[in-house]
C-alpha cells in the first residue's frame, strides 16, 4: 500500500457572478461553495454594492496605489471563515496611453501568493490611463476617469468556478 499523503484541494464549486461596482465595492449573484485545503468554507450569501476590503489578504498591508500608465490584478476570494478577501498582485507599467484611454499591456501583472485559508473566487485587471488619478484598491472607485478595471475594460470579473490559472488572461 503506498503512503502518499495527497494534498487537500482549494476550489472554489460555483461561479458567484462576481462584478465591480461604481465606487469601491463588488457584487455577486451566487452564494459561495468553497473547498479550502479541503475544509469547507463558511458560506457567503450572494452581496450587492458591499465595500471591498482596504487591506492585502496576501500581505496583510494596505493595498499599493496605481499612478499612470501602470496596471494590477486584484484576486477576490472567500476565507475559511466566510469573509470576502482581496489580494494584489504585481504592478506592471502598461504602453503609455492618451489622455482617457489605457495602454495596452506590455507584460501581464502576476498573480499574488495567496494565504492559506484563501478560496480564490475571480479576479479584475486594473490599468489606469495617463489622465488616470492615483488609484488604490479597497479605497478608489473601479469606474474613476482613467481607470479601466474587469474584464476587457468593463466591471465584470473573470469568473474563477475551479481553480486559478496559471497567470491572469489579458486578451
Amino acid at each position: 500500500m503506498s503512503s502518499q499523503n495527497p494534498r487537500a484541494l482549494t476550489v472554489s464549486m460555483v461561479n458567484v457572478g462576481l462584478a465591480l461596482g461604481t465606487t469601491s465595492t463588488y457584487t455577486t449573484t451566487a452564494s459561495t461553495v468553497c473547498f479550502v485545503n479541503g475544509v469547507i468554507a463558511v458560506v457567503l450569501t450572494a452581496q450587492t454594492n458591499t465595500a471591498t476590503p482596504t487591506t492585502d489578504a496576501a500581505t496583510g498591508a494596505a493595498f499599493k496605489k496605481l499612478t499612470d500608465n501602470q496596471a494590477t490584478v486584484i484576486v477576490f476570494g472567500l476565507t475559511v471563515g466566510g469573509a470576502i478577501a482581496m489580494a494584489q498582485g504585481s504592478i506592471v507599467p502598461t504602453e503609455v496611453g492618451v489622455t482617457t484611454t489605457k495602454g495596452a499591456f506590455i507584460d501581464a501583472p502576476q498573480f499574488p501568493t495567496l494565504p492559506d485559508d484563501f478560496c480564490p473566487l475571480g479576479y479584475a485587471l486594473v490599468r489606469t490611463a495617463p489622465s488616470a488619478a492615483d488609484w488604490t484598491p479597497g479605497t478608489s472607485d473601479w469606474t474613476a476617469t482613467g481607470i479601466y478595471a474587469g474584464l476587457n475594460g468593463t466591471t465584470t470579473c473573470t469568473q474563477l468556478n475551479g481553480t486559478m490559472p496559471e497567470r491572469p488572461q489579458i486578451a
